[in-house]
């Protein structure tokens, strides 16, 4: 039996037989995945983020995933330089609900592997079985700079993960381990409880997306996480990705999108809101500045390649924009579905504001097309 067969007797919402499963994406940060000045009623607060679960929850959604930030982005909105820690939150979170997963995002060089090990089992005993980890190796120079430790290149991080993953994988296993690597060193290590189902580990998922970030993910995860350019390029990256594990590792890799959306009664007001949160009201100073980091500058684009790409980044970090009326919307979860992608991490300016007319319209529809029961 493999481990996603273990999770899926044990019942956890990522492996459930919905087609396309659903989550949403940070809203831990503010701002959460839009880089705008528009006007919202959402808050990164605790209270904000039990009336989403509640939404999600009831609506048969499959989980929430939180973005690992330390410090923001600048600009007038300084983007999400207020934020929740995502391990308490996720334990928090996990607390007052009955059926939705929680992730925990972590950069990896941030943390002991001893301490991670010992709070995912906690918050995976906590949720009974509805937590995972999404593994970050830190990318934000600034960031990682505030822990007094130098920014590995790009290759390394991914070497120092897997010294990191090894470790903790181990520990859910067994205690009294010993590890010496080239850059992590534990002696006698111990952890209990194990974690919570037969599946042995919480889910884990990654976004790496480099040959190294994809050799890691297909290796130690359950879901590659990947932003689509287009469906064309989406379906490729799916199949790619899928191969690669099952080829090199003789392991089952799910994917995930994610996908900015704006739904409203009609395709006007749709895109009218999405023309004003984004080109109107955007922080490209922001923009600009995660841009600079991650050197979407440095790509041989055209100057029409790089606003598309930024105008994403603005709309929700890069997502797939999804914009229209709820049957506009529900033909391109559809088309997204066809990818093969497993599901999607759907963004909203004002989540508590937009969830109900998307659950109210949109999820019948999916339903009605069989990629929800």
């Amino acid at each position: 039996m493999s481990t996603h067969d273990d999770f899926r007797a044990a019942g956890n919402p990522m492996f459930n037989d919905n087609k396309l499963k659903l989550g949403v994406f940070g809203t831990n940060c503010s701002n959460a995945c839009a880089i705008t000045l528009a006007e919202t009623s959402f808050e990164p607060t605790f209270d904000h983020n039990v009336k989403i679960a509640k939404q999600l929850e009831a609506a048969g959604w499959e989980c929430m995933v939180p973005i690992a930030r330390w410090r923001g982005f600048g600009g007038p909105s300084n983007f999400n330089g207020v934020n929740m820690d995502t391990f308490t939150w996720a334990a928090a979170l996990a607390a007052v609900t009955e059926k939705l997963q929680f992730f925990s995002t972590t950069h990896i060089p941030t943390l002991n592997p001893i301490v991670a090990t010992k709070m995912a089992t906690t918050i995976d005993h906590i949720s009974k079985g509805r937590y995972g980890l999404n593994l970050v190796t830190g990318w934000f120079t600034p960031e990682m700079e505030m822990f007094g430790v130098p920014m590995m290149e790009h290759d390394t991080r991914y070497e120092y993960a897997t010294e990191w993953m090894e470790i903790v994988e181990t520990l859910w296993e067994r205690n009294g381990v010993n590890f010496e690597g080239q850059f992590l060193k534990v002696k006698d290590a111990f952890s209990e409880p194990k974690p919570y189902n037969k599946a042995g580990r919480p889910v884990l998922i990654c976004a790496g997306a480099s040959g190294k970030g994809l050799q890691f993910t297909a290796k130690f995860c359950d879901f590659n996480f990947g932003f689509m350019q287009d469906m064309e390029s989406g379906s490729a990256w799916v199949k790619k990705v899928k191969d690669l594990a099952r080829t090199e590792y003789q392991r089952e890799l799910g994917t995930f999108t994610a996908c900015p959306v704006v739904v409203r009664e009609t395709e006007k007001e749709a895109q009218e809101y999405y023309d004003y949160y984004v080109k109107e009201k955007g922080d490209w100073e922001a923009c600009e500045n995660i841009c600079e980091v991650l050197q979407v500058q440095s790509q041989n684009h055209s100057p029409e390649m790089y606003q598309k790409f930024k105008e994403r980044f603005v709309a929700g970090w890069g997502g797939y924009p999804i914009i229209g009326t709820p049957e506009q919307v529900a033909d391109k979860l559809i088309a997204l579905s066809n990818t093969g992608v497993d599901g999607a991490l759907l963004t909203m300016v004002d989540y508590n504001e937009e969830l109900p007319f998307f659950n109210k319209k949109v999820m019948p529809l999916l339903k009605q097309a069989g990629l929800r029961n």
